[in-house]
């Protein structure tokens, strides 16, 4: 369904404005909206800090959007055809006190995944809808984690790309030598790897790693954001992808140029493309959106 092209090529400067946040349309996947009496696992409390102010989640149909962006990951050809985790929590307003999210089911290669066979859960691991197809344990436990323990994780995404577990594995980590690097200043976490994410008590150390920074490198493992919304998480590990490409390009050749702090830090406000009030990355996301659909649409079946 979705063809490899360049590897997470650059679609422009790196700047990414856009329109106004959505809001959800409970028609398009009643299933997803009914009514739960199940137990759902309590919350490990963390402030994301940052002061930032809740933002509306993207509120066209969840089921498709969230199928379109598990699309994307073609663009990394081979790297974890069924191992990378993408999730979108469900918001309030249709799943009331309770946390439901919705994630790729565990088997399903990337081109396979469509809105009808998204796997809707609770925090406590349990599928609501029904659905056959199994989740990944791993994806579950570190996905609910962050949507249980972060108020404003709407969408945690996590990958295991070449660049990005290269860099995870690196003593020095990223470096702040490039254009997209610098536009990640004081940003990223960093979480010491403890082997295979499936055991519940790592919880609370992952969000002590993470804290309130969007873009995190899982050490030795992979990278993951999460965003208010479904496209500035995208634009978050987009930007943290390149990062990573650039740095490994830039080493095969020799010694990386550092950035300077000050002009990193100022990179980091001026580009803005991380913002909801600039947008944040819904552009990026529409226009990848559109890529997707000219190759295929059956993902909104």
């Amino acid at each position: 369904r979705c063809q490899p092209v360049d590897d997470m090529s650059d679609p422009g400067d790196g700047y990414i404005p856009s329109p106004d946040e959505l809001l959800p349309d409970p028609e398009a996947r009643p299933e997803f909206y009914e009514g739960n009496e199940d137990a759902v696992a309590p919350p490990i409390a963390v402030d994301p800090g940052g002061g930032s102010e809740p933002v509306t989640p993207p509120a066209e149909d969840p089921c498709a959007s969230g199928a379109s962006l598990n699309g994307f990951p073609c663009t990394n050809g081979p790297d974890g055809p069924i191992y990378n985790h993408i999730t979108l929590r469900l918001p309030a307003s249709v799943s009331g006190a309770e946390k439901h999210f919705l994630i790729n089911p565990f088997g399903l290669h990337y081109t396979e995944v469509t809105a009808s066979n998204l796997v809707k859960v609770n925090l406590a691991g349990e599928v609501l809808d029904g659905s056959r197809h199994p989740i990944n344990p791993a994806g579950y436990v570190l996905h609910s984690t962050i949507h249980g323990g972060i108020e404003g994780a709407h969408c945690v995404m996590h990958t295991h790309t070449t660049a990005g577990v290269a860099v995870a594995s690196l003593a020095s980590g990223l470096s702040q030598s490039n254009f997209y690097s610098a536009q990640l200043h004081d940003m990223v976490a960093f979480h010491t790897f403890e082997g295979i994410t499936i055991h519940a008590e790592e919880g609370p150390r992952v969000l002590a790693s993470i804290g309130n920074k969007q873009a995190v490198i899982l050490r030795n493992h992979g990278l993951l954001s999460w965003g208010q919304t479904l496209p500035q998480a995208l634009a978050i590990l987009w930007t943290l992808q390149r990062a990573c490409e650039i740095q490994l390009a830039t080493q095969s050749m020799g010694e990386p140029l550092p950035v300077p702090e000050r002009i990193a830090a100022q990179c980091t406000r001026d580009a803005l493309q991380f913002d909801p009030r600039h947008g944040a990355g819904q552009d990026v996301f529409d226009a990848l959106v559109r890529q997707v659909d000219r190759i295929d649409e059956s993902y909104k079946t």
